[in-house]
């Protein structure tokens, strides 16, 4: 097996080996002697956070480099919006509804993982989503269906939370800092989608509309599924007419009801045009 190490000083992990093995003293329990890089104890300590916002940025960015990843669709959308085969088990009228952006997630993905698989190596336009069930799992569903990569970038909850079972191993991500995430689903973006959702979708897409919107994030395609849903929820046009913000910032969005019409408009951005 060759030698992953480009220097020629002992590795990290051999010392972790052999500390395991060092004779039981008193000196050797206490936690000060323990290897700083394998002490969880010490790497969990408030001085540490700089460390570990550091660690969060780098895990995933390094495994999307190994992966090929080149770059992103990000899929934001509701964790509670069920599948249309789950639709009798929905505990509120309302979500039932919503199933149909389960539909249009699932099949957008398709769509463009298609198209990514076609003609971009599987490395362009890899489907990102914030790997949880609802919109989440119909876009890493959508991926799979197509035999194709795509990223999930979970989060520790106070409830239960797990991936599901459609990201590609590999590419699944869990982290603590709600800011790291949001950058990795933007860092590689070429487009947003955003499904109808709660406040993570609302948060995730303003975030993002006000990094477009100042000049901090080159412009992407930003589609809204379900115009009726955005504009029940959101008076864009009062924003205008307040001057809160400009007219021209509501061209920044554009509203779609189906998978089709958005896979177009992305792969169009670029050039491209969907393979049917």
């Amino acid at each position: 097996m060759k030698d992953p190490r480009t220097h020629a000083l002992r590795d990290s992990h051999q010392d972790i080996e052999t500390a395991r093995h060092i004779p039981d003293t008193p000196q050797t329990r206490s936690p000060s002697y323990r290897l700083a890089f394998a002490d969880p104890e010490f790497l969990c300590r408030d001085e540490l956070r700089p460390v570990r916002l550091q660690l969060e940025l780098l895990k995933p960015e390094m495994a999307m480099n190994e992966a090929g990843v080149k770059s992103t669709v990000v899929l934001f959308g509701g964790a509670r919006i069920p599948a249309p085969e789950a639709v009798g088990q929905a505990r509120v009228p309302g979500l039932a509804a919503l199933a149909k952006y389960y539909d249009e997630a699932r099949r957008f993905a398709q769509i463009v993982t298609r198209h990514s698989r076609e003609h971009c190596g599987g490395r362009d336009f890899v489907i990102c989503t914030g790997g949880g069930p609802g919109v989440m799992e119909a876009g890493n569903r959508g991926a799979a269906d197509e035999g194709g990569l795509s990223v999930g970038l979970n989060i520790v909850l106070p409830h239960e939370q797990a991936p599901n079972a459609y990201v590609t191993p590999e590419l699944s991500f869990n982290f603590h800092y709600f800011a790291i995430r949001k950058m990795h689903f933007l860092m590689r973006a070429r487009a947003v989608a955003v499904f109808p959702g709660g406040f993570g979708t609302l948060d995730e897409m303003f975030e993002s509309l006000t990094l477009i919107q100042t000049g901090r994030m080159r412009p992407v395609p930003f589609l809204l599924f379900g115009r009726a849903f955005w504009d029940s929820v959101v008076n864009w046009q009062a924003l205008a007419e307040a001057g809160t913000i400009s007219a021209e910032d509501l061209d920044l969005i554009r509203f779609v009801e189906t998978a089709e019409e958005a896979a177009e408009l992305v792969l169009r951005s670029v050039g491209d045009a969907v393979e049917r």
